[in-house]
């Protein structure tokens, strides 16, 4: 059965653009469109919809006020498109914080090659989310009131804590190897964490509940635009005990210190494991991913060798994989989130199917097991 798409855009070529993009895969049925975030609520009452396309700036109701309100009362998945700016990245990260799940970019040229890569790109992403079952219900929330700008006004705060269920087939084994938050008495000198769709709220979750005094440095690689990072980095510190700063050329790790990966950019770790400094470097053309999990994890297995704990959360694909098999190898632990919590189970799968994780640990248990395995707890 193709999986069921609502498209919302005041703009009627964009609509017809991504419809016409989406109905070329067998797999995906656009079963309807709404030009505001109005129409949108009252369509996806109607259709039913399994994935939900949405822009942010609407008129009668913004897109973020229609996330509030249709995650409120229908909870569906939702792939926001957002502009490349520092007020696109503030406005996509509100959207994820009231629900929506993934996000792209509005201009595809910014995402591929060409056009047929872009095609590709948000056919997987809207069939992936589709894949999910019916997301829990949210306590009802009075509809909010937009602006007279057109926007509703978001004040940051952590994003939505979300653990939607999935089709059981290969998390079969979640339960037998998710741990007891007991401490396997293994010393550290780094956590690090890599992460790509449903990451910003996954790493809000784990991020917000560690200890300023936390006793690593942590290095944090989430597949984001450029220009969304340093918004995201400022959001986590914000709202986290621990420092978080998106990572700078020559940065000196420091315990109690979390550093995100520019977007654009490779995030490498070099010179000694007790004075190791971050160094960041173009992205170059032979990697898909900028940042990459990859390069960032095997720069950490030749400076950290085992000493390391690494988590793959949520995220498509299997970057991290290779990665993580180096600091296996070096006699690193690693641990995925676990099928259950993860808005998509690609990375983690990967990594979990590849023999290379030691654990499979729900989301909202991340953050208790990285403290106690670090010493902290």
């Amino acid at each position: 059965m193709a999986i069921k798409v609502l498209v919302v855009d005041d703009s009627s070529f964009f609509r017809r653009r991504v419809s016409e993009i989406l109905e070329k895969d067998r797999g995906l049925e656009v079963v309807g469109s709404a030009n505001n975030g109005k129409e949108a609520v009252a369509q996806v009452k109607k259709l039913k919809p399994d994935v939900i396309t949405m822009d942010i700036e609407m008129p009668v109701m913004d897109g973020i006020s229609a996330v509030k309100v249709i995650m409120a009362e229908n909870p569906t998945p939702i792939l926001m498109f957002s502009s490349l700016t520092q007020e696109g990245a503030k406005a996509t990260l509100d959207a994820l914080d009231a629900g929506a799940m993934d996000f792209l970019p509005k201009k595809f040229e910014d995402i591929a090659k060409d056009r047929d890569e872009a095609a590709s790109l948000l056919q997987s992403r809207v069939t992936a989310l589709g894949r999910r079952r019916a997301m829990p219900a949210r306590r009802a929330a009075p509809a909010p009131t937009p602006s007279a700008g057109g926007r509703t006004p978001v004040t940051p705060r952590p994003l939505a804590g979300r653990t939607p269920s999935v089709t059981a087939s290969t998390a079969s084994s979640d339960a037998r190897r998710s741990l007891p938050a007991k401490r396997s008495g293994k010393r550290y000198k780094l956590v690090a964490i890599g992460t790509s769709t449903g990451g910003p709220v996954a790493l809000q979750t784990i991020l917000t509940k560690i200890p300023a005094n936390f006793p690593q440095p942590i290095i944090l690689i989430q597949h984001m635009p450029a220009s969304f990072t340093g918004a995201f980095a400022q959001r986590l510190n914000s709202i986290c005990k621990l420092k978080v700063s998106e990572a700078k050329d020559g940065d000196v790790l420091r315990p109690g210190h979390a550093y995100l990966a520019p977007g654009g950019k490779q995030m490498l770790v070099e010179g000694r494991d007790s004075n190791a400094r971050l160094r960041i470097i173009d992205g170059g053309d032979k990697v898909n991913y900028k940042p990459c999990v990859d390069v960032t994890f095997a720069a950490c297995a030749k400076v950290f060798g085992g000493d390391v704990l690494a988590v793959v959360l949520t995220g498509m694909g299997a970057d991290g994989r290779d990665g993580a098999r180096l600091l296996k190898q070096k006699g690193a632990k690693i641990w995925a989130q676990d099928e259950k919590s993860c808005v998509v189970y690609g990375m983690p799968q990967a990594v979990a199917a590849a023999g290379l994780s030691e654990a499979s640990i729900p989301l909202d248990q991340c953050a208790e097991r990285i403290i106690v395995e670090a010493g902290n707890g």
